[in-house]
């Protein structure tokens, strides 16, 4: 089997894997300014995604320019989660240099579309091609290949541990090779209820003491794990941007969330906001908690409610997960000033950060690799790939840190 890393390798974003010339596992973007792409244009047989977050979707509706129409396969809250970021690229940069395809496009993903469920195997471009649970987000898959010589494991994104919105993936099937991911290779993640404690302390203390809080939080995932938490808390809130449009998504596959009750809860609990005639300014002078895009401030509505709270010093911007360098939010992080909207903006809040991350933490990765541990392991999607490979070879393993553009033969 040979493996080809067209993005993703020894770097965070646009994830693309072709697997013997004719499978190609991810087609993601790089965000920033500009946005980063495949090294390459495959022109695949056929098209598998592992989850809905556009580092390893961004891209895919470029697959199917001109005469080209391999079929994409995917659970149905990625094909749907896919679609919605599609459309939310088009909105924002269709017909510039920052979105690579059209809506003509997006139009096709639909009529070339095939979803499966978990452990359901089915062909692929000649492999047999299987899902598991990986306990990321709703519909994340380790995406199992066989080419009837070799059984490769590509984790995708993965975490061992519950969360609210999914359970913690166990899934360990028979490989001869593992593509893993590293995101968090040398972080130990603080136990998700002492996170939750925190959190949830620090919101109620800043709205009694008369502040409003702003949760910048992903749209995917993250903003429905906010509000589950809100809700178990019995803490009000306001949700806006694309995450209320991804809670209506995910309601609709209850079969990929750990608790489909409370999360209807969890949506009764907050109040969307529809952006009309003002509403936000007028939330943003409530004492009350706001989860809201974009969680690394780069967009979204959090471009109003953060200049709206920013000069009072006992109101609150409560950070949910990793800023990535470059952003924004990184940039308040570092130097308590962040550039929002073109204008650079001194921040007299407060600001905090949560480790709220679905991502396996250094334990977690052992624990998956722990079953694998006479077989290669590629490592890709993280910072500090040949790090961890070398960490990884000093444990026994056979490990690797590929890079962009190189084929690995298994």
């Amino acid at each position: 089997m040979d493996v080809r890393f067209l993005g993703g390798a020894r770097e965070v974003g646009r994830s693309a894997v072709l697997v013997n010339d004719a499978l190609l596992l991810d087609y993601g973007m790089l965000t920033g300014n500009p946005p980063r792409f495949p090294v390459e244009a495959p022109d695949p047989e056929a098209v598998v995604v592992s989850h809905g977050h556009l580092d390893h979707v961004g891209a895919v509706p470029a697959l199917l320019a001109g005469d080209r129409r391999p079929p994409i396969h995917w659970t149905p809250p990625t094909r749907e989660l896919g679609l919605t970021l599609a459309r939310d690229t088009l909105r924002l940069h269709g017909g510039t240099y920052d979105c690579p395809f059209t809506e003509e496009e997006v139009r096709r993903v639909t009529q070339v579309s095939e979803t499966h469920g978990y452990r359901e195997s089915f062909e692929a471009a000649g492999h047999e091609v299987t899902f598991y649970n990986a306990g990321h987000i709703p519909g994340s898959a380790h995406v199992l290949v066989d080419d009837g010589d070799t059984r490769l494991l590509y984790t995708g994104d993965f975490h061992t541990a519950d969360q609210r919105l999914v359970s913690g993936s166990t899934a360990r099937p028979d490989a001869d090779a593992v593509i893993c991911e590293s995101t968090y290779s040398d972080v130990e993640h603080e136990p998700r209820g002492d996170i939750e404690r925190r959190f949830v302390e620090s919101i109620r203390t800043t709205v009694w003491e008369g502040g409003t809080v702003v949760v910048p939080a992903f749209a995917i995932g993250r903003t429905q794990e906010m509000l589950l938490i809100c809700a178990a808390n019995d803490v009000d809130c306001y949700v806006d941007g694309m995450g209320k449009r991804v809670t209506e998504t995910l309601r609709s596959h209850p079969e990929f969330v750990r608790d489909a009750a409370a999360l209807r809860r969890a949506k009764s609990n907050a109040r969307f906001v529809d952006g009309r005639d003002g509403q936000r300014s007028r939330i943003a002078d409530q004492n009350t908690v706001i989860v809201t895009t974009s969680g690394m401030l780069s967009g979204g509505p959090a471009m109003t409610y953060v200049p709206a709270v920013r000069s009072n010093p006992t109101n609150k911007i409560a950070l949910t997960g990793y800023q990535v360098e470059g952003t924004p939010g990184r940039e308040l992080l570092e130097t308590g000033r962040a550039e929002i909207d073109g204008r650079v903006m001194p921040i007299s809040a407060q600001v905090e950060r949560y480790d709220f991350s679905a991502h396996a933490d250094r334990d977690g990765l052992f624990d998956l690799l722990g079953s694998y541990r006479d077989v290669p392991i590629l490592v890709n999607h993280g910072d500090r790939c040949e790090t961890f490979a070398d960490e990884l070879t000093e444990r026994g393993h056979r490990a690797s840190a590929p890079a962009v553009g190189e084929t690995v033969t298994l």
